[in-house]
């Protein structure tokens, strides 16, 4: 389908371009910019309600701020597809979060426009702040610096420790802070309601927009010294507000908050602002969704929609004609409620991730039970580490790549004191669309050289359950890793009755002759599909579910290579450190010496496409797992003459 841009859009090529038009016709600009996101997105699919919040944002820096020497930094990402369709990615932006398509996060290598690559959240204040220290050491002292950080993003403890070093670096950077109260789900916490105080104090509202227009009609000479001048500016919004301003004690300049969708304001207040020199922050205030009245109302369901008709709104969804398996993500959440209903002890914790975790049902149910903690990983995990210590019996879910951010704190708050903490590690292995940022495959890893702690992961929705089931026993005293992906599982009827599992025991799944295949996680299904392509060519190959790469399954494994010379293992993970890499250093511990193929991610960085898309470019999806066997096998393979 060809979409075709506006004719002011449709001109614009590079930020170059945009700076040709007059202020006046802004509005337009954004407008039909507006306009084709919503045309592409509901064609093509990926992030929509963010990037529709920051239209006239990323119409006026572009137009004010001489891009790209001038650095502009966008936090996560998920908002940018303004910028990259003003900055010579129009015309390809259909390929959007596609195989070999550009990203759907700014990306360094992709453009000269994207300072700097995103994906996770709160980084952009830092990123920002090292760039203005840098150009002020190399003497570019006409160089600008611009973060744009949501309030979700704000409330991670990376954004405040920027701040703090911001207000004493001296160094020429502007933060603006996008406050729309959401990030993914609604914000939680106290510096929400503390922003919410602001953009709602009538008496301050009367002063927001002129209080450096005041300050510079004022007579500054030798009696009045520019160091008067701010502590009067200080003093003013320190009356109008009713309280100190939380910035502005960090030593940074304050403005705001202004209408975040008056294209005329966002220009004038941004020409202002770069002729005062220092660290400052912009507090504007915007809709997420702003255009598209759906999007405005429900913004969480329409963060990334998926393809909908643009007209009725409808979000298209296959109908299946058979009972489907479900997520896993919800297979997590309606496990943890019967379990909790169960046992009294048990709790959730998630940082930000409610609904993509699927703790919302629980939040919803026992919300003395259940917090959304914001977008704090490392607090989510030690704030388990303490009701651990009391007691409770948590269950920290966390996406896989977010749980990165924790990792300190689970070595030092949860392994060290053998605390049981459940770590249910939502989206591992190759996620899909959104690509390297996001993709779970270095937890095993990172995870597996920890002492005291159990690493596992379910084949099947069934296998989730009876894990999440056996970790919260009381004979259950480690802490406990439990790995799933993203999506859908393969059981329609998964809800079975609970079954304990022994901590380090696989399961066979077949018997087999010549070659055995262990599997770890839902990649096991890839290798049942394998082996029933494998016996019509009369391959017979022996498959293990291992469940646990730490502790492994030593008898299992003992059985495997005494009885099979030629292995071969499969896992949605990074090969180097990961389950077959514990696999090789139980064959090499215990004197074995079979062959050992090792099936997952290479050591290189795995772009973005459909989970089937990476998974067939890795070699382990069923057909690749097939031909290894082949490969392995090829004494055994017959060809036979035509």
């Amino acid at each position: 389908m060809n979409i075709t841009p506006g004719p002011l859009l449709g001109n614009i090529q590079t930020p170059a371009d945009l700076r040709k038009l007059s202020k006046e016709q802004l509005h337009e600009v954004s407008e039909e910019l507006r306009q084709f996101i919503i045309d592409v997105v509901s064609v093509h699919g990926g992030h929509f309600a963010a990037s529709l919040g920051v239209v006239e944002l990323s119409v006026a820096l572009h137009y004010v701020f001489n891009t790209p020497y001038d650095q502009l930094v966008w936090d996560v990402g998920h908002q940018a597809y303004g910028h990259k369709i003003l900055t010579g990615r129009r015309d390809v932006f259909y390929t959007n979060r596609k195989y070999h398509g550009i990203s759907g996060f700014p990306k360094r290598e992709e453009s000269p426009y994207d300072t700097f690559g995103v994906g996770h959240s709160s980084t952009s204040l830092s990123a920002a702040l090292g760039m203005a220290i840098a150009s002020k050491f190399k003497g570019e002292t006409d160089r600008q610096h611009i973060a744009v950080i949501g309030d979700g993003a704000m409330t991670a403890g990376m954004a405040f420790e920027a701040l703090n070093h911001a207000g004493v670096a001296n160094a020429n950077v502007l933060f603006i802070l996008n406050d729309n109260c959401m990030s993914i789900d609604p914000n939680v916490g106290a510096l929400k309601e503390y922003l919410t105080d602001i953009t709602t104090s009538p008496t301050y509202n009367k002063f927001r927009d002129d209080v450096w227009h005041l300050l510079g009609k004022l007579p500054v000479g030798k009696r009045f010294t520019r160091d008067m001048a701010s502590k009067l500016e200080a003093g003013i919004k320190g009356v109008v507000s009713g309280s100190s301003n939380l910035f502005e004690s960090l030593k940074l300049r304050y403005f705001g908050p202004i209408d975040g969708h008056n294209i005329i304001k966002l220009v004038d207040t941004l020409q202002d602002l770069k002729d005062i020199p220092g660290p400052k922050l912009l507090h504007i205030v915007t809709t997420k969704g702003k255009g598209y009245a759906l999007a405005e109302k429900d913004q969480t369901t329409w963060h990334a929609p998926g393809l909908f008709d643009k007209i009725t709104g409808e979000i298209f969804k296959k109908i299946p004609d058979k009972p489907q398996a479900p997520k896993y993500q919800d297979v997590f959440g309606h496990t943890i409620i019967e379990l909790a209903e169960q046992n009294n002890t048990i709790m959730g914790i998630t940082p930000a991730m409610p609904s993509g975790s699927s703790l919302k049902y629980m939040m919803e149910k026992m919300p003395d039970r259940a917090f959304d903690v914001g977008i704090c990983e490392q607090h989510a995990v030690t704030l388990s580490a303490g009701l651990a210590t009391q007691g409770m019996r948590v269950f920290c879910t966390i996406y896989s790549s977010f749980f990165q951010r924790a990792y300190d704190q689970a070595l030092h708050d949860v392994a060290i004191q053998k605390l049981p903490v459940v770590f249910c590690l939502d989206r591992a292995g190759l996620v899909g669309e959104d690509g390297p940022t996001h993709h779970g495959v270095y937890d095993i890893a990172y995870m597996r050289c920890v002492p005291n702690v159990v690493i596992s992961s379910p084949m099947n929705e069934e296998e989730l359950r009876n894990l999440m089931y056996s970790s919260q026993l009381s004979t259950q005293q480690l802490p406990f890793v439990i790995r799933y992906p993203r999506g859908q599982g393969v059981m329609p009827d998964w809800r079975q009755p609970f079954k304990e599992i022994k901590i380090g025991t696989g399961r066979k799944i077949r018997n087999g002759k010549d070659i055995a295949i262990l599997s770890l996680g839902p990649v096991g299904n890839f290798v049942t599909e394998a082996c029933k392509n494998l016996l019509v060519e009369d391959l017979q190959p022996a498959h293990y579910d291992m469940r646990f790469v730490k502790p492994l399954d030593e008898t299992m494994l003992h059985e495997i290579f005494s009885q099979y010379d030629k292995v071969i293992t499969v896992e949605d993970h990074a090969i180097t450190g990961g389950f077959g890499s514990a696999v090789l250093e139980f064959m090499v511990d215990h004197g074995y010496t079979a062959k050992v193929k090792r099936l997952g991610i290479p050591d290189r960085i795995i772009e973005h496409g459909k989970p089937e898309e990476l998974h067939r470019e890795c070699g382990f999806d069923a057909a690749g797992i097939a031909t290894t066997v082949r490969e392995m096998l090829k004494d055994k393979v017959t060809v036979t003459a035509i």
